[in-house]
């Protein structure tokens, strides 16, 4: 198993196994980072990598991990952007009793 050196925001160098850090990969963005835990004063660090610190640390052992962007940043919203107004209108309907049923009447009229 490798050593490697990484750097702790508070504790500066230390010496970790590879079953100690994890990569994670973007598929959509190709953007890496890689994480650990400091074992000195246990605060997790989070930091970037590019593709040849990510080919250095796989090769050496870490696990890799990828994921993926939510699917709700690919939804484009329709209609209008919300206005000032919109949001003063909201609030007046939220101060009547029957809120529920009149946004309930609008969200099945469309």
């Amino acid at each position: 198993m490798a050593l490697i050196r990484a750097t702790c925001s508070e504790c500066g160098d230390v010496e970790l196994r590879s079953r100690d850090l994890r990569v994670r990969l973007c598929s959509d963005t190709g953007a890496g980072t890689y994480h650990f835990r400091c074992p000195v004063c246990r605060m997790t660090e989070v930091k970037d990598a590019d593709d040849q610190v990510v080919d250095i640390l796989v090769a050496a052992g870490v696990r890799c991990v990828e994921w993926r962007l939510p699917a709700e940043l690919l939804d484009r919203p329709a209609g209008e952007p919300i206005t000032h107004d919109d949001v003063l209108d909201f609030h007046a309907l939220l101060e009547d009793d029957g809120w529920y049923e009149t946004l309930a009447s609008m969200v099945t009229e469309r």
